[in-house]
């Protein structure tokens, strides 16, 4: 099974191999969302679990980390190139096991897939 780049960080994005992004403030382009709670890559799907606090009424979010667009160490913020509503309108994340389930995350995945490349406008 091919893994598409939605799992994979974009090039120049600003992340580098084995960076640890813990603790980052998470904002998208709208906001402050939470901050990383962690990051895991099951199935080769590598995505973020984003602590949203009360933003989103306490609960995490799984975002993938082909929607990441900047990783600004020297601020400890990763840019998403979405808008909070894209993240609370995403497949609900309720238990850890799902961050381990390749249905779950294909569903997550297909949530945040756009026919327009992010960062491009249509023609």
């Amino acid at each position: 099974m091919a893994i598409d780049a939605i799992w994979a960080y974009p090039p120049g994005s600003g992340h580098a191999e084995g960076q640890d992004l813990t603790g980052y403030t998470v904002t998208t382009a709208d906001g402050t969302l939470g901050h990383v709670e962690r990051e895991a890559e099951p199935h080769g799907m590598r995505h973020l679990v984003v602590d949203t606090g009360v933003w989103l009424f306490g609960r995490s979010a799984v975002v993938p980390v082909g929607v990441v667009s900047g990783v600004d160490t020297e601020a400890g913020q990763v840019s998403l190139a979405c808008t909070g509503d894209e993240v609370k309108e995403a497949p609900r994340f309720h238990t850890d096991s799902e961050t381990t389930d390749a249905g779950y995350l294909t569903a997550v995945g297909d949530h945040y897939r756009r026919p327009v490349p992010r960062g491009t406008t249509p023609a």
